[in-house]
């Protein structure tokens, strides 16, 4: 075989066989295919677009690329759940104590923040002493112990996929879904979970901008998982304006301890009872969703969803009397308000701001090797909907230096948009996709 000829078929709009995509991704992993030569598929790939069995095909290369987690010595089902990233997105911290506090075990492998998204390894990291550097007895002995693990991508998950997309990142090559669909699913099945739930958001603060781009990817992946023999479920959720009411590492900890004493905002909320209750079926503890939903409230309001919230932070190093006595978190020094310009109703927000100004703050990262200050962030104080005065609260900014925050005060004012008429806000989940 020789690149030149699969690159050749490819422009052509060919189908690659499963054996020259394996040959492919095998010898790019090796270091045989030069980047120049890969670089050229991948263009290729995004005028042509790759068929279904071709992305299954490429996703299980790049997934047998490097290790695959045995996860066999915990008991019972294991569900997976992702998140195609979004601006203030704490769901796993809320929902994770809650699925393990319903007899599911959750063994979970997630990474950091890249730009305006947040990662959840960051979040937990608030917690005095925290790790996610695990060994991989200990990763099962938590699950099986405490009901719920999470721990860094420390181990050699898809590395073609790492090859991959450092080339995609510099050829404009990043936004084409077999791509993008293969990347998500060649880790998550790498991860060795026994059924995967996948949040897929949409709107101004996501990847995918749009319901049918969203629907589109979804499909795909759900798509992948089944064909890999892994039952997978995408549930699309709105991402054009924040979800929750904070932005920021240690701000969302605490939001997600007052979810887990039955106080989260209603959006966040929606979105945690919609992917529990298809993690819940998925481990075959349900048969309804408005069963898992019963049953996942019931575990809020008597407070064992908060107590393994607590034994998991011990369990890997933190503090456990923080999840109990928030206000021991990390906290910023400066706050300032925005205020209102007008009149009137809010229209929308623009979360991709709202995203970058928590990275002024110093609350992101530009590069991997950024340092996060976890204690800044933004407080939204009215969502889309609700009606406003001229100099009314809209947010707080919380940040430890004042001309950053002067700078972010500005971009969250921008954010929203004030106008004349009430708009009714989008729906927080729109859709769920099965096989």
């Amino acid at each position: 075989m020789r690149m030149y000829d699969l690159i050749e078929k490819k422009k052509q709009g060919g189908h690659l066989s499963d054996s020259e995509i394996r040959w492919m991704i095998e010898g790019f992993t090796k270091g045989d295919i030069p980047d120049y030569q890969m670089s050229a598929m991948l263009m290729a790939i995004c005028f042509q677009g790759m068929n279904e069995r071709e992305t299954l095909t490429l996703t299980l290369a790049m997934r047998d690329s490097g290790d695959v987690l045995d996860l066999s010595g915990i008991h019972g089902v294991k569900v997976d759940k992702h998140s195609t990233g979004g601006v203030g997105d704490k769901t796993s911290l809320i929902l994770t104590p809650i699925i393990a506090a319903l007899g599911v075990p959750v063994a979970k492998m997630s990474g950091r923040g890249l730009g305006h998204t947040g990662g959840t390894i960051d979040k937990l990291e608030s917690f005095t002493g925290f790790t996610t550097s695990l060994s991989e007895a200990q990763f099962l002995d938590n699950v099986n112990r405490v009901g719920v693990a999470i721990a860094g991508q420390t181990a050699n998950l898809a590395p073609a996929d790492k090859k991959l997309y450092a080339l995609r990142d510099v050829t404009a090559t990043v936004a084409q879904p077999s791509l993008i669909a293969s990347s998500i699913m060649s880790k998550k099945l790498a991860s060795g979970a026994d059924a995967i739930v996948l949040d897929v958001k949409m709107g101004r603060g996501a990847f995918m901008q749009t319901l049918e781009e969203a629907k589109e990817l979804a499909s795909i992946m759900v798509n992948i998982g089944n064909g890999a023999g892994k039952p997978t479920t995408a549930v699309i959720t709105d991402m054009s304006q924040p979800l929750g009411n904070t932005v920021g590492n240690a701000m969302e900890v605490i939001e997600a301890i007052e979810a887990l004493q039955g106080h989260g905002p209603s959006d966040l909320m929606e979105v945690v009872f919609a992917l529990g209750s298809c993690m819940l079926q998925s481990a075959g503890r349900v048969h309804t969703r408005e069963e898992a939903q019963k049953m996942m409230r019931e575990v809020i309001s008597d407070g064992s969803a908060l107590r393994i919230f607590a034994d998991f932070v011990e369990a890997q190093g933190g503090n456990p009397t923080e999840v109990f006595h928030p206000e021991l978190l990390p906290a910023a020094g400066q706050k300032l308000e925005v205020l209102s310009p007008a009149d009137g109703y809010v229209d929308s927000i623009d979360a991709l701001a709202i995203g970058n100004a928590c990275m002024i703050l110093g609350g992101g990262r530009v590069t991997k090797d950024s340092v996060i200050d976890l204690s800044v962030g933004i407080r939204l104080l009215v969502k889309t909907g609700a009606a406003v005065d001229k100099g009314n609260s809209l947010a707080v900014i919380y940040g430890n230096d004042l001309d950053k925050c002067r700078q972010a005060q500005d971009i969250v004012q921008s954010a929203y948009h004030i106008g004349q008429r009430q708009v009714t806000p989008a729906p927080t989940v729109y859709q769920v996709i099965e096989a």
